[in-house]
């Protein structure tokens, strides 16, 4: 059942033809200049022209940002001094409108249902709390939600409610005549994010990727025509290290979706330690509204795909696990995207038997500089399954433990796959691990990791075998 609040409006809500003739009529925005940074934050560049009066007089501006953050407010005009500034965000609802009423009389319209006929009673709002309590004479009633025809006639508006969110600004001006004025705020509401939609080519060995600037608008103001200018990057503070003293065991992951950082400066303009991304033109940023525009366009990337699998600590596995399936690229000018990408969500998509494009999988990744390696995953691969097995575990001596691990890929892939397989946990608190023997030489990552890139016959299996000495 609705609120008793809101059905009492929900026939319809009206307000004397008095008070609609005195609704504020504010500015209207003027040229506009949008700066989106990531994380939600928004500058926003407001130039107006106002008719200011000699002297101390208040100026309006409607259609500014219901998120706006009033102290980082800026306005400036030729001649002019600002006295005070108000922001009023409490906007006109039917909800507001009826908490506003209270102890006011409004004019409660009924209809009967089955003759039609109108009736009218005056009555004084009591109270708002949970429904809507009123005296109507010398009886008190309550207004229900019965499916009865109700309208509640209010005889003006309050003044302390706005159609839409209103900046108020007492200025002194020196002279009267109408000139620019700029009004400047940061605000909360306008986002952006990078989407990229890649389109692979496993046999070719290529990707084409599009990207896209996907923004957001939940400020509950349209921007109109703005000259937009998008920041990739993370202005202010960000999330602390978390450093811990002694050794530490690290926290076993996957491989990220960036294998190496790239050194390389993109082509486009800086500020700051951040990239800019000016729209080619101006757009209308609609509130509640999700808009596209592409920033990159490139074809016939070299890519290639790789399956990995991480193996956490000597332990036996129950039963066989899929390996990751991974799409490297570089995004370097030579042999790559050649360009910085903004932090965003990449769809990969391939072309089935009929040559119809079709979605295998996403991955995120965060700001990425150009020239740099990635190895995005695209999901878990039906065909190539890995199990570890603990062949043996002894103890050499009350610090010493030795175990040979088994690892068993298998494909039944019709061509043969390589795989990079990762085994962890080499550095464990206070105890340090190094191989004794292996089938295969391995590339030591780190001190906690090391890697075999095992390559498996198409509809075959491969073993790979190591010995570990763990000293404690």
């Amino acid at each position: 059942m609705r609120a008793p609040i809101l059905a009492a409006v929900a026939a319809g809500l009206i307000a004397s033809p008095a008070a609609a003739q005195t609704a504020p009529q504010g500015n209207a925005q003027g040229e506009l200049a949008v700066t989106i940074y990531n994380g939600g934050q928004s500058l926003v560049q407001d130039v107006r022209q106002i008719r200011f009066p000699a002297g101390r007089s208040r100026q309006e501006f409607p259609d500014v940002s219901a998120q706006i953050r009033p102290q980082t407010v800026s306005f400036g005009a030729a001649d002019t001094a600002i006295v005070e500034q108000n922001f009023d965000y409490d906007l006109l609802s039917p909800n507001a409108l009826m908490q506003k009423a209270v102890g006011e009389t409004v004019t409660l319209l009924r209809i009967n249902p089955a003759t039609g006929a109108e009736t009218r009673e005056r009555a004084k709002v009591l109270a708002v709390n949970g429904g809507v309590v009123l005296q109507i004479g010398t009886r008190i009633e309550i207004l229900r939600d019965d499916g009865l025809p109700v309208r509640v006639i209010f005889d003006s508006i309050p003044p302390n409610l706005r159609a839409k969110p209103t900046l108020s600004i007492t200025v002194d001006s020196n002279s009267a005549s109408t000139r620019p004025a700029t009004l400047s705020y940061l605000t909360g509401g306008l986002g952006w994010a990078a989407d990229y939609v890649s389109l692979y080519d496993e046999k070719a060995g290529t990707v084409d990727v599009q990207g896209w600037v996907t923004l957001t608008n939940t400020t509950g103001t349209t921007f109109e025509n703005a000259k937009t200018l998008l920041v990739a990057g993370t202005p202010s503070g960000g999330v602390a290290n978390n450093v811990r003293s002694g050794r530490y065991r690290p926290v076993p992951t996957a491989p990220g979706t960036l294998r190496s950082a790239g050194t390389e400066t993109a082509p486009r303009e800086q500020l700051g330690d951040y990239y800019l991304y000016p729209l080619p033109e101006r757009t209308t940023i609609a509130n509640a509204q999700t808009k596209q525009v592409s920033f990159l366009d490139v074809a016939r990337v070299p890519a290639r795909k790789i399956y990995e699998f991480t193996v956490d600590g000597f332990n036996n596995m129950t039963e066989p696990a899929s390996a990751a399936s991974v799409i490297k690229f570089s995004s370097s000018r030579e042999g790559g995207l050649g360009d910085a990408l903004p932090a965003g969500t990449v769809r990969f998509y391939q072309r089935d038997l009929r040559g119809d494009p079709q979605f295998i999988g996403e991955s995120r990744i965060g700001h990425t500089p150009m020239g740099s390696e990635l190895g995005l995953k695209t999901g878990d691969a039906f065909d190539v399954k890995v199990k570890a097995t603990v062949v043996s575990r002894e103890r050499r001596t009350p610090t010493i433990w030795r175990s040979a691990m088994s690892y068993l890929v298998t494909n039944a892939r019709s061509q043969p796959i390589t795989l990079d397989l990762v085994q962890r946990g080499l550095d464990w608190y206070w105890s340090e691990t190094r191989i004794l023997s292996e089938s295969q030489k391995s590339e030591r990552l780190d001190s906690d990791g090391t890697r075999w890139r095992v390559t498996v016959p198409a509809n075959g299996e491969t073993t790979i075998t190591a010995t570990f000495e763990t000293r404690y």
